[in-house]
């Protein structure tokens, strides 16, 4: 009888631990679905690592098709995340796009149309990270989030208030702590070119907003995004009680093209560098507004300064991209992958070469329109075609991290589309190009660009599925007519719309 007695109470025990164990992981699985559905249920909320680049196209990205530049680390993150095929800025430049998806409204609700702070205009509502900083959270920028001259700024220093175009944009109050990256920009050390403007090649190296390239030497601590990734690693590694939404801001690939030699050698000779399609005539059907500020024209650069001018550009975008892998490494060696929303992005898009159009400020799609990642844990991997803007991350990272949503925000809360990619929160993007009067709605099929309010500087109009480089302007057709009337008022319900938030 004892040894029966034994028995049983062994069977008993492993039966109460074995249900213990099933126990456990019905709540694991459980705050798995919590995470999903509700992280503010979670004791800890989501950290928020939010990295931006500068003057990026997705076209140079190899997870969006770029099969000349390769980018490892942002096609790593995309294969976790979702990666949004059709996500655009609200302004296409610096200035009034930070502002707007910081502040959270669209740059004609503010009056931010170049390059200062929304904070005069938004009062004492909370910016993107200062919402997250009032509700408990660490919140810290390195290098540019709020927008900032490049390369002045970045020469000079300063928080915004030094740099290329005049008084000061970032925001004192929405950060914890903030950090800039000094570097030598046009000035390092290396093999440089100016290729704008210089057809007799006797330009010295210059900095401003000029397409110059530089081989430079040295590492990558040498230049400021090595130090902002080394910067955001060691706020990483920092261990706090609090949860953190830390900006980190790249540089590059905006103007100049600099970064350590060993990034350009992929793509050496420049000569083997592909320049986009080129059509006779390209610019008959568009008005003058919509030539754009730096064309290969304007800017004398025959096909050999182009073709350097891209490989430049695609250099710039690897050790961006080098650095971002950096912060993305560091994230996991801390063991925070799981509890951290990590989001990859640009202020705007860049032309090049396309149109013979360069740069920013266009309002077609390589210039208006921004990659876009968003990796949550516990989402699984998707690619969403659905029309964004960048104006929707504030209150969709504030739903997904458990804060509220305020109805003033112009944004639309997309974190649906995390779970399910075919969701449509949007028929339209819109986007503006200020120093244009330029307006932009996307739609699904359609494109329509319009100069001025009342379209004194003439309009597009684009079919992008039989038409996706955008090359015919059927605004003149008789027979889309009917769409111009349609988009015209469309527009001008949108820009009635953005205005009427009570500032």
């Amino acid at each position: 009888m004892p040894i029966l007695i034994r028995r049983a109470t062994l069977v008993l025990m492993l039966g109460i631990v074995a249900g213990l164990l099933f126990t456990d992981s019905l709540r694991a699985a459980d705050t798995a679905g919590d995470r999903k559905s509700d992280p503010a249920t979670l004791s800890r909320p989501f950290n928020v690592l939010f990295i931006i680049s500068d003057d990026l196209t997705a076209n140079a990205l190899s997870c969006y098709g770029n099969t000349v530049c390769k980018t490892p680390n942002i096609d790593a993150l995309a294969a976790r995340g979702t990666r949004f095929t059709r996500a655009y800025c609200q302004g296409t430049y610096c200035g009034p796009s930070r502002a707007s998806f910081m502040s959270g409204y669209y740059p004609h609700a503010t009056g931010v149309l170049g390059y200062k702070n929304p904070r005069q205009e938004i009062g004492d509502r909370a910016m993107w990270s200062e919402h997250f900083k009032n509700n408990g959270y660490y919140a810290a920028r390195v290098s540019k989030i709020f927008h900032m001259g490049v390369p002045g700024g970045v020469l000079k220093g300063g928080d915004g208030r030094d740099h290329d175009h005049g008084n000061g944009a970032d925001d004192a109050r929405s950060w914890t702590e903030r950090f800039n990256s000094l570097g030598p920009e046009w000035k390092a050390p290396g093999e440089g070119e100016t290729l704008e403007s210089n057809p007799n090649g006797k330009r010295p190296v210059v900095g401003g907003n000029t397409f110059v390239v530089v081989e430079a030497d040295g590492d990558d601590l040498v230049h400021s995004d090595g130090m902002t990734s080394q910067k955001a690693v060691e706020l990483l590694g920092q261990k706090r009680e609090k949860p953190f939404w830390l900006g980190v801001g790249f540089v590059r690939p905006h103007v100049p093209f600099v970064s350590p030699r060993k990034y350009y050698e992929p793509f050496l000779p420049y000569s083997s560098m592909t320049l986009p399609e080129k059509r006779s005539g390209d610019w008959d059907d568009i008005p003058k507004a919509g030539i754009n500020y730096k064309t290969s024209v304007n800017m004398k650069m025959d096909i050999r300064r182009q073709k350097k001018a891209v490989g430049g550009y695609y250099a710039s975008v690897a050790f961006m991209d080098a650095q971002v892998g950096k912060v993305l490494d560091k994230l996991e060696q801390e063991g925070l992958r799981d509890n951290t929303i990590v989001i990859f992005t640009s202020d705007h898009g860049y032309h090049l070469g396309e149109h013979d159009f360069w740069a920013k400020v266009s309002l077609r799609d390589e210039s208006a329109g921004v990659p876009l990642i968003i990796s949550v844990p516990g989402k699984k991997p998707a690619v969403c075609d659905s029309l964004v803007e960048l104006l929707d991350l504030y209150p969709t990272v504030s739903k997904l991290c458990g804060l509220a949503v305020e109805k003033r925000l112009q944004g639309k809360d997309i974190s649906a589309m995390l779970d399910n990619p075919n969701v449509e929160v949007r028929d339209a993007a819109f986007s503006v190009a200020p120093m244009r009067k330029g307006f932009l709605l996307r739609e699904d099929r359609w494109a329509f660009i319009q100069y001025g309010e009342d379209a004194s500087s003439g309009m597009e109009l684009f079919d992008t599925v039989a038409d996706p480089l955008q090359f015919d302007n059927l605004a003149e057709s008789s027979e889309h007519q009917n769409v111009v009337s349609r988009m015209q008022a469309k527009l001008a319900a949108k820009l009635a719309e953005v205005r009427a938030n009570d500032l």
